[in-house]
């Protein structure tokens, strides 16, 4: 092998002290080691590193291209080390969560965070997924934790084992439509036959394989379906139609007076939201957040 960390950790400690002596103490070696180094990688590359011809030996281009690509091997090389330790030690090397988007990004950010503050080196993948999808994510082998399930067992799934699901909280949902919108001026409380009349805006269920679902449309309502909650707000906002969209999302459009909030005769809850998580997993990173989702007020930060 040409390349070894050993020489270029030498060249990184030359260029560092400023001379072979130097660079030998800091790295508790002889300078004629140092220099038995960098004459075999020259000869194994067939290229000067050195200008030798001065009363101070001085890096030739060739060497400083070598050293500054160099570096970023033993950055790699040292952090590859740390994360096989990690791993040693329990800590996965990524753990991926899967949101359901009606859950608040911000709170969960927020976690991530602290979680970093652990320092464990586990890289946290997150992604959206909606309805059934969350759950499928999880079934599939896509994330080992879902958070924001509309069920607290896969029973569209089947009868699937080695998984287990707790509360996460009630979503707290207000019925909002822009102020010009027909609705804006209904008669409270307005009547399911009235809002069958108009436009409903849904998150469309993103799984794959497993039967979609949808949640507060009424049979025989026309749809327009977005990929996310943000969408939807944004499409209500438009006056492209109506729906139920969680209070978090929705105030600060209804303080603007971009969104009306109107009460129906006949509200339809989403209910309790869960997270749910593969049982077979044991890694710390995962035993981490399943431990601060214990907190009530945790919970309560991703749903409202």
């Amino acid at each position: 092998m040409l390349l070894d960390l050993d020489a270029l950790q030498a060249l990184d400690a030359i260029e560092r002290k400023g001379s072979f002596a130097r660079a030998a103490a800091e790295l508790g070696r002889v300078p004629s080691a140092l220099t038995y180094l960098v004459r075999k990688l020259e000869g194994d590359l067939d290229v000067l590193l050195f200008d030798r011809r001065g009363h101070k030996a001085t890096m030739t281009p060739a060497g400083q291209e070598l050293l500054r690509e160099g570096r970023h091997l033993l950055l790699a090389a040292s952090e590859l080390q740390r994360r096989v330790r990690r791993v040693g030690d329990g800590w996965e090397v990524e753990l991926r969560i899967a949101l359901d988007t009606i859950v608040g990004i911000d709170a969960m950010l927020a976690l991530v965070g602290e979680f970093y503050g652990e320092q464990c080196g586990t890289r946290i993948r997150l992604f959206t997924e909606v309805l059934t999808g969350t759950w499928e994510a999880l079934l599939a082998g896509r994330a080992d934790i879902a958070v924001g399930t509309f069920s607290n067992t896969p029973g569209l799934a089947g009868t699937a084992t080695g998984y287990q699901s707790a509360p996460l909280g009630d979503m707290e949902l207000v019925f909002v439509v822009a102020p010009t919108h027909p609705l804006a001026a209904a008669v409270e409380p307005i009547a399911p036959e009235i809002v069958r009349r108009h436009r409903a805006v849904a998150v469309g269920d993103s799984a794959r394989n497993l039967p979609a679902v949808t949640i507060g449309l009424l049979g025989g309502q026309d749809v327009l379906t977005v990929p996310t909650m943000r969408d939807k707000v944004a499409a209500q906002v438009a006056g492209l139609g109506c729906g139920n969209v969680p209070l978090r999302d929705a105030i600060a459009h209804i303080e603007a007076g971009r969104l009306v909030p109107r009460l129906l005769a006949e509200s339809r809850a989403v209910g309790t939201l869960h997270y749910a998580w593969n049982t077979s997993q044991r890694g710390k990173a995962m035993q981490w957040f399943l431990k601060r989702l214990q907190d009530p007020a945790v919970r309560r930060s991703l749903v409202t």
